[in-house]
């Protein structure tokens, strides 16, 4: 049987939603950095003395790169372009990725920030910190290189505002040894699919820190009577007559999902920092920098 085709949106539906997004990134921004000053006074920088002129290897050219950069030797013995990666560069250097699934997308109370933001403010902000401390930052599976300054904190910010945030497509093979991530999400996926990507990474290998982000209800579950649950994005309903009868077991297995997340992430070696969108955004910022900090 043929596939629907399906109907691209209206330029005006593209239009409206871009602008949408767009409206969003100042005041994303702008909290962003707020809370970065705030963590800024209580912590110190890492800055790395040193230009670190070693060799560390050779990666793909990425867009954002200069010309004056490709390593033309290298290169001509392949059909694609070089680049040569200095030890200092390599070890500050963090990648950055914002989970943009529907899930995210979503608050119990209006009063509350949707999760994304909530996620798209503390990873800006982490941005901040890090490229004040010396070290460069790019947005995980977005093409681009690492970048230092006004500039690559704009960049960044931008992208982990409005950037569609999807890591099922994301080339693990193409970051450098020993990268450091901040990975931000619900991780309400199965930990199977979890457990996959940090193998991926570990075999880099790479490492940094998971920042799951929950809504205050996902864990309380708030819930009474009659109750119509619909899926994220739209999709599957779920109509219950007393959803007070169903909390308990909803509340035991999203327990021992998060258990199951906490024992992956320990295993792997990454740390774990949970924090919900009723809680101030400051002392979770704390706790992510302060795991990102290089060993030694």
């Amino acid at each position: 049987m043929a596939r629907a085709a399906v109907k691209p949106q209206a330029p005006a539906a593209l239009r409206r939603e871009a602008e949408e997004q767009a409206a969003r990134y100042p005041a994303l921004m702008a909290e962003a950095e707020r809370i970065a000053v705030t963590v800024a006074q209580g912590v110190h920088g890492r800055r790395r003395k040193g230009v670190g002129e070693t060799f560390w290897e050779y990666r793909h050219h990425a867009q954002t790169d200069p010309v004056t950069r490709i390593d033309w030797r290298r290169s001509a013995r392949s059909d694609d372009l070089f680049v040569r990666e200095n030890e200092w560069e390599a070890a500050n250097s963090v990648w950055l990725w914002r989970d943009g699934r529907a899930s995210m997308d979503w608050r119990y109370d209006r009063k509350l920030p949707l999760k994304k933001d909530r996620a798209a403010v503390l990873s800006i902000a982490l941005a901040s910190l890090l490229i004040r401390g010396g070290e460069r930052c790019a947005v995980l599976g977005e093409g681009d290189a690492p970048r230092a300054g006004n500039a690559g904190l704009d960049r960044a910010a931008l992208l982990l505002a409005a950037g569609t945030g999807d890591i099922a497509e994301t080339d693990f093979a193409a970051l450098a040894r020993h990268a450091r991530l901040a990975l931000f999400s619900d991780f309400l996926e199965p930990v199977e699919t979890w457990r996959a990507r940090l193998s991926q990474l570990s075999g880099i290998p790479a490492g940094g820190v998971l920042v799951q982000i929950a809504d205050p209800a996902e864990e309380d579950f708030p819930y009474a009577g009659r109750t119509l649950f619909r899926a994220s994005g739209g999709g599957q309903e779920l109509l219950v007559g007393r959803a007070e009868n169903v909390g308990k077991t909803y509340r035991n297995r999203y327990a021992a999902h998060r258990d199951d997340l906490k024992a992956l992430a320990r295993r792997a070696g990454w740390p774990l920092v949970r924090h919900r969108t009723d809680q101030p955004p400051a002392r979770a910022l704390q706790a992510i920098y302060q795991a990102m900090a290089p060993e030694g």
